[in-house]
């Protein structure tokens, strides 16, 4: 799973403290040009976004419990920005990768979008991609784990404060 919620940092943390989740990097996706530097990335020329890659065991937790994190953690209502932080690159987005995972994001958006709406939120700005032949660009290594090495670090997150709805129990 790639996933982009603005800043990179926070989202990565998140998703390595869930359990099943055995792997997680960050980098970048989705741009024009081949293994962009976080200085070019973030003068938005690139195209790329800031991604979290999340290696997870499908038997401890499902990619549906992933997109429920995902859409709980950011504001992906809110273009190109998170908070403080603005730019393309902070854009919000999931790059699939299988015709199954596709369908599930999708249906994951329209109900989160559902219980936004109810509560007075603008529409989803989410971009929900195919990964194929989207090449993910592995960022530099004082970005891997960056809250791991810097626990008083800037998390960057601002989210809807809207829980992702439970429909039961899921891994």
């Amino acid at each position: 799973m790639y996933c982009a919620t603005g800043c990179f940092w926070g989202a990565e943390r998140r998703f390595w403290q869930l359990p099943g989740v055995m792997e997680t990097s960050v980098g970048y996706m989705g741009g024009r040009t081949s293994n962009p530097t976080y200085e070019e990335v973030c003068t938005g020329d690139t195209g790329h976004a800031e991604v979290v890659k999340i290696v997870f065991d499908e038997s401890t937790i499902s990619y549906q419990r992933l997109l429920e994190e995902f859409w709980t953690m950011h504001d992906p209502t809110s273009l190109n920005r998170q908070g403080g932080d603005i730019g393309t690159q902070y854009r919000s987005a999931i790059f699939t990768v299988s015709p199954e995972h596709y369908v599930t994001a999708v249906q994951s958006r329209n109900i989160y979008q559902g219980v936004l709406t109810s509560e007075g939120f603008d529409e989803i700005t989410t971009e929900i991609l195919d990964a194929t032949g989207v090449e993910y660009f592995l960022a530099e290594e004082y970005h891997q784990k960056y809250l791991q090495k810097n626990p008083n670090g800037y998390d960057c997150h601002s989210s809807t404060g809207i829980a992702y709805p439970t429909m039961g129990v899921s891994a």
